[in-house]
């Protein structure tokens, strides 16, 4: 018995546009139009009534997964560059008042959490916002009272982050207009950046100028470790973690002190570079050797040299960064708008080794 090798070639364009039945190639590409689709919603008016407001805080309730990593993500980018204080929590805080702000996001119309969130920050006065389906009992519960941001464009759950990124920023920028800098992109200027992405990464695109195929190339057949050097990449490491889960790909993510400290475990055991599948008789040589483990490291860009020196210990590592190619170019972009590129490339490397199966 061989271990499963690829049932598909990635730089063979038309057999991965044939082989996507479920569409998530497509789904993956659809950042840009779920960020472009809020930028419609706040241009209708959907925020006039936070216009001018001066809010004591911003609250931030989630659900899990995909709107959990998109708020952590911007809280941990803006958190201390912004004249308020933006703050995650579990739960509507029992000090929520007319003076806050309370943004709900999630995907599942149903989950009680996400309910009462929304009902206590009502009948405590606080101008809420809601990121979430509008149906069943979150319906109920926001009966008119709230701005809802249901999703306008059709995508699989699991490519959903970037939409909650939006209406958070969204939400952040209309509250705070006057005390944002050049770092912090507009929705359209994010919009063009995942949409310039999501067109390198395109199925057509060979291997050697596709940033999301050249990564999936690199996991193949490989143990993954993802980490990030900062609280905003470790968020993008977990939702890289997760976004291979739904390809049938089991990876972890971790802080890179951990991964650090944990490097001596990644070593290549000697018998694994002898090892041939192909020969290999489980009867006569017992189990194969594991796969190795290859490390990936995601960074912004202005952090490049610092992190490649301290992940140095690791060797079989790749320094995951939104500039791929670009130059100079993606090394000017604002640190958000480097995190939703890399949301984009993650979920199409992830869409890729899915269809390529394998293992």
């Amino acid at each position: 018995m061989t271990a499963p090798t690829p049932l598909l070639d990635l730089d063979d364009g038309d057999g991965l546009v044939s082989a996507d039945t479920e569409g998530v190639l497509r789904s993956a590409a659809m950042g840009g139009a779920q960020i472009r689709a809020t930028r419609s919603a706040v241009e209708e008016g959907a925020l006039e009534r936070l216009q001018g407001l001066r809010p004591r805080s911003v609250v931030v309730v989630t659900g899990a997964g995909r709107a959990s990593r998109g708020a952590g993500i911007l809280t941990a980018v803006l958190a201390e560059r912004i004249g308020f204080p933006l703050v995650r929590a579990a739960r509507t805080p029992v000090w929520v008042g007319p003076l806050d702000v309370v943004v709900v996001a999630g995907d599942d119309a149903g989950d009680p959490r996400l309910v009462q969130a929304v009902d206590a920050a009502v009948r405590r006065g606080a101008e809420v916002v809601v990121a979430a389906p509008d149906e069943g009992p979150l319906q109920a519960a926001a009966a008119g009272r709230v701005v809802m941001f249901a999703p306008r464009v059709r995508a699989l759950t699991r490519h959903g982050l970037l939409r909650y990124f939006a209406v958070l920023l969204a939400v952040l920028r209309v509250v705070g207009s006057e005390r944002w800098g050049d770092e912090v992109p507009d929705l359209e200027q994010l919009a063009d950046a995942v949409d310039g992405e999501a067109l390198r990464d395109r199925p057509n695109s060979e291997v050697f100028h596709n940033p999301a195929k050249s990564l999936a190339s690199r996991m193949q057949g490989r143990r993954i470790v993802l980490t990030g050097d900062t609280e905003s990449t470790v968020e993008l490491a977990r939702h890289g973690a997760e976004a291979l889960l739904h390809a049938g790909r089991v990876a972890t993510a971790s802080e890179l002190p951990d991964v650090l400290s944990a490097a001596g475990t990644f070593r290549v055991d000697p018998a694994l570079s002898a090892h041939d599948a192909i020969f290999h008789d489980p009867e006569l040589d017992g189990p194969p050797p594991a796969s190795p483990v290859r490390t990936f490291v995601l960074s912004a860009d202005a952090d490049r040299m610092l992190v490649e020196r301290r992940i140095a210990v690791l060797g079989d590592v790749d320094l995951v960064v939104a500039s791929s190619d670009e130059g100079q170019v993606s090394s000017q972009r604002p640190e958000l708008e480097q995190a939703a590129v890399l949301v984009g490339r993650l979920d199409m490397t992830a869409a890729y080794l899915q269809l390529i199966g394998g293992i």
